[in-house]
C-alpha cells in the first residue's frame, strides 16, 4: 500500500500571505463560477493584512506541502470591566475554505479543530460564525449550536 500524503494543519505565517490571499481568490472564482480580473488584488489583499494580522490568526491545510484549505480567527478583546479579569477575548471563525478536490475527507475538521483547540487553550469567551446553509451540520460536529443570544442588522436595501 502506498503511504499516505503528508497532510499539515499550521498557523498561518506572514509569509503564507500568498498562499492565503491564492486560496482567497480561488474560493472568489469558485464561487462567481469562473475567473475575475483583478490585477491590483494581491496588492489590496498584503495591505489589508497588514492592518488586520495583529488581530486574526490564521490556519492553513496543506498536502504534501501545497496549501489547500484555511480559517481564520478575528480575536476581539472585551472592554475591561470592574471586578472581572482583564483582555477576556472572544473569537469570530470565518474565511473557511477547503478547495473542492479536498473537501469530505477529514481537512476541514482538522482545521475547524485547530481553531477551537486555540480557543479553548487562550480562554476565550466563545467562538461565534455565520456558516452557510450547507456548513450548519459540519460545525454542529464540531461542538456549535445555534446561537439565539446574538442579533444582526442586515444593511438596508
Amino acid at each position: 500500500m502506498p503511504d499516505p500524503v503528508p497532510v499539515e494543519i499550521r498557523r498561518a505565517t506572514w509569509d503564507d500571505r500568498d498562499a492565503v490571499a491564492g486560496l482567497r481568490r480561488v474560493w472568489t472564482e469558485e464561487l462567481a463560477g469562473g475567473p475575475i480580473e483583478d490585477d491590483g488584488f494581491t496588492e489590496r489583499f498584503e495591505a489589508w493584512l497588514e492592518v488586520e494580522q495583529h488581530q486574526r490568526v490564521t490556519w492553513l491545510g496543506l498536502v504534501a506541502g501545497e496549501p489547500v484549505a484555511m480559517l481564520n480567527l478575528l480575536v476581539f478583546t472585551r472592554m475591561p470591566r470592574p471586578g472581572h479579569p482583564a483582555g477576556n477575548r472572544w473569537g469570530y471563525l470565518a474565511n473557511f475554505y477547503v478547495l473542492p478536490a479536498h473537501r469530505d475527507g477529514g481537512l476541514g475538521s482538522r482545521l475547524l479543530a485547530a481553531c477551537t483547540a486555540y480557543a479553548d487553550a487562550e480562554g476565550f469567551a466563545r467562538v461565534v460564525l455565520s456558516p452557510s446553509e450547507r456548513s450548519v451540520p459540519f460545525y454542529a460536529r464540531g461542538g456549535f449550536a445555534p446561537a439565539t443570544s446574538l442579533m444582526v442588522r442586515p444593511l438596508p436595501g
